[in-house]
C-alpha cells in the first residue's frame, strides 16, 4: 500500500511538473503566431511564387527557373546593382570614417572629452528623422536655382555658376551616399563607443604609462579589441546599403531622366512588383539579393576571422 501511494505521489508530481513547463508555450505563442504569419510565411510565399509568373491577378502557373535565368540576363537589374555599390561605398566609406575618427576622440584618456551622453544623441538625432522629411530637406537645400547650399557657394565666390545637385547623376549618387552616412554615422558611432566602453581601461592606463601616442594605443588595443563590434557594423551596414530604397527613390521623385542613374536593385524590384506586376519575377530579385548579401555577409565574417588567426 505505502509503495502504491508513494507512486501515486510521485506520478502527481510529474504530471503537475509537465503541465506546468507546458504553460510556457501559452505565453510565446502570441510572438511565435505573429512571427510565422507575418515572417516565414511571406518568405515561404515569395519564393515559392518566384517559381511563378504570378502578377497579382493570375492564378500561379510554374515557370521552374525561368525567372532565375531572367535575373542573370536583366541589364537593367545588374546596372541597379552597380548604382548601389556605387552608393554604399560613398556611404560606408564616409559613416566608418566619421564614426572611427569620433570613437578615437572620445576615446582619449588624455583628453577626456565630457558630454558623451549629449553628442551621442545629437550624432543619433538623423536616424530618428522620418527618410520622407530628409529627402525634403536636401532637395530643399540642393535646389539647382533658388536651394541655399548654391546660394551660399556663389555668395562666396566659390562656384562661378550653381552647381545642378540633382540633375547630374555623379552628383546625385554622391548626394545619396552622403545622405545615408549623415543618418547612418551616429549609430555606427554608438555602436563602437560602446565596444570601447567594455574594454577594461586598465589597458589603455598602461599604455599611457609608458608612453604610447593615441594613434598607438588606438591601433594596437582599441581596434584588436573592437573587432566583434566591427564585425557586427559591418555586416549591418553591407546589408543595409545593399537594400537602400527610400532615400534615392524619394531624392529622384519627379526627376524621370535622373531616376535611373540611383536606381537601386531594391527599386528596380519595387517596379518590377508593383509598376509591371511581375511579381514572380520580383519574388526570383529578392531572392538572388538576398543570396548575394549572405554571401558578402559570409566573406566579411570569415576575413575577420581569418585575420585574428594570424595574429
Amino acid at each position: 500500500m505505502q509503495e502504491r501511494w508513494v507512486k501515486s505521489v510521485e506520478k502527481k508530481k510529474s504530471k503537475g511538473i509537465k503541465n506546468r513547463d507546458n504553460m510556457g508555450w501559452l505565453f510565446i505563442a502570441p510572438f511565435l503566431i505573429v512571427f510565422l504569419t507575418f515572417s516565414i510565411y511571406p518568405v515561404l510565399r515569395t519564393l515559392y511564387l518566384s517559381f511563378t509568373d504570378y502578377s497579382g491577378f493570375n492564378e500561379p502557373t510554374w515557370t521552374g527557373l525561368t525567372n532565375y535565368k531572367r535575373v542573370f540576363t536583366d541589364k537593367l537589374l545588374w546596372e541597379a546593382f552597380g548604382n548601389t555599390i556605387k552608393i554604399w561605398g560613398i556611404n560606408i566609406v564616409l559613416q566608418l570614417g566619421i564614426a572611427f575618427l569620433l570613437t578615437i576622440v572620445f576615446s582619449d584618456i588624455k583628453y577626456k572629452m565630457r558630454g558623451l551622453s549629449v553628442f551621442r544623441a545629437l550624432f543619433y538625432l538623423p536616424n530618428l528623422i522620418a527618410c520622407t522629411s530628409v529627402a525634403f530637406l536636401f532637395k530643399t537645400l540642393l535646389d539647382w536655382k533658388f536651394g541655399s547650399v548654391n546660394q551660399i557657394l556663389t555668395g562666396l565666390g566659390l562656384t562661378d555658376a550653381p552647381v545642378d545637385w540633382l540633375g547630374t547623376p555623379v552628383l546625385l549618387r554622391t548626394v545619396v551616399g552622403v545622405i545615408g552616412a549623415w543618418m547612418w554615422f551616429g549609430n555606427s558611432f554608438i555602436m563602437l563607443m560602446a565596444g570601447v566602453q567594455g574594454i577594461n581601461g586598465d589597458y589603455f592606463e598602461a599604455a599611457a604609462i609608458d608612453g604610447a601616442g593615441r594613434w598607438t594605443i588606438f591601433g594596437k588595443i582599441t581596434l584588436p579589441l573592437l573587432r566583434p563590434i566591427m564585425l557586427y557594423v559591418a555586416i549591418t551596414s553591407l546589408i543595409g546599403g545593399l537594400q537602400i530604397f527610400d532615400i534615392p527613390y524619394l531624392v529622384s521623385l519627379g526627376n524621370q531622366k535622373m531616376t535611373r542613374s540611383v536606381n537601386t536593385a531594391v527599386m528596380h524590384l519595387y517596379n518590377m512588383a508593383f509598376k509591371n506586376r511581375q511579381i514572380g519575377y520580383a519574388g526570383a530579385i529578392a531572392f538572388i539579393l538576398f543570396f548575394i548579401i549572405a554571401i558578402c555577409s559570409i566573406g566579411i565574417y570569415f576575413a575577420m576571422y581569418a585575420k585574428k588567426e594570424d595574429e
